[in-house]
């Protein structure tokens, strides 16, 4: 439905959500990229509703909000603005001196208001809200030097394969940038400080093994040519970039999941998939079950003790 004053109204399930300026440029064409709009974006969301939400909800959320596309200034919002609707679900978390109330998403009409307010990528934390100190997904950001793939993928399937030898399951995403997340879904019984300090732990072991092609330096200067093993999301009100999120880039890649086999396929990269085709790929159901089976870390822990010697 369209309003007379340029206004759209998206039905989503009970709810009517305005879109406001639902022609506006977001994502501005040229070269191979294609031209997005706020409505564009809408529709993406609309679509991919059924697939994204069960990674959101019940989680806070950091906003990152493009309200003048692309080329005008970037929001981080963490805070929810009074004016939000009533209906829109909020967790008020502690913060140093204070409290946060952020936004948690819990359905398709939230989604959609989200977008209308061009909040193109939704980072989420890593627990949820009501045990906001026990993370129940473990990250390991991939980040190349430069924009290379292969070394990339190399690393992927280097820490694949450790984590199988720690016997803890674990699911792939492309970013959307440059890298690939590699996911390991847990219990929700270790706080924050046990899963960054296992994770960097995982890293090293890794960065030790290939000391020429890995490392877990913060600093750039540190990493040279190396791809930085990050595991610093593993952390209390730190975020990672949702699954089927868009990134603010031209094209309007998105963050998308994909099975361990695809990591072989020749034309995968970190921009993949777009609002154009995420949706396909999400049907796909390339994780199927694996974020249900959430691990305690203590075998594993033991286990990496033991190749650490």
């Amino acid at each position: 439905m369209s309003g007379g004053d340029g206004t759209r109204r998206v039905r989503a399930g009970r709810r009517t959500v305005e879109v406001h300026r639902p022609d506006k440029v977001l994502f501005p064409g040229g070269g191979d990229a294609k031209e997005y709009t706020k409505g564009d974006l809408v529709d993406y969301h609309r679509a991919v509703a059924p697939f994204m939400l069960p990674h959101l909800r019940g989680r806070p959320l950091m906003l990152e909000r493009h309200p003048d596309g692309l080329d005008g200034p970037t929001f981080m919002q963490k805070n929810t603005p009074d004016h939000y609707p009533e209906w829109i679900t909020r967790v008020e978390v502690a913060k140093e001196g204070g409290t946060v109330r952020h936004v948690v998403c819990d359905d398709t009409a939230t989604l959609l208001y989200l977008a209308d307010q061009a909040s193109v990528t939704l980072h989420r934390w890593l627990s949820r809200a009501d045990s906001v100190d026990h993370p129940d997904r473990l990250v390991f950001d991939l980040d190349p030097a430069e924009d290379d793939f292969e070394g990339v993928r190399e690393a992927a399937r280097l820490l694949g394969e450790l984590l199988d030898e720690l016997e803890l399951p674990s699911a792939l995403m492309t970013t959307g940038s440059r890298g690939l997340h590699v996911i390991v879904p847990l219990n929700g019984r270790h706080d924050f400080d046990e899963v960054r300090s296992f994770a960097r732990d995982v890293a090293d072991t890794l960065a030790e093994a290939h000391p020429d092609r890995l490392t877990t330096a913060a600093r750039k200067k540190d990493r040279g040519q190396r791809l930085y093993l990050d595991v610093q999301r593993n952390a209390y009100a730190q975020t990672a970039v949702a699954p089927l999120t868009v990134r603010p880039r031209p094209g309007a890649p998105v963050a998308t999941p994909i099975t361990w086999d695809q990591l072989d396929d020749p034309e995968l990269h970190a921009r993949r998939w777009t609002v154009a085709d995420a949706v396909e790929q999400a049907r796909t159901n390339p994780w199927s079950g694996l974020l249900n089976r959430g691990r305690a870390l203590g075998p594993a822990r033991r286990r990496l003790n033991a190749l650490r010697g």
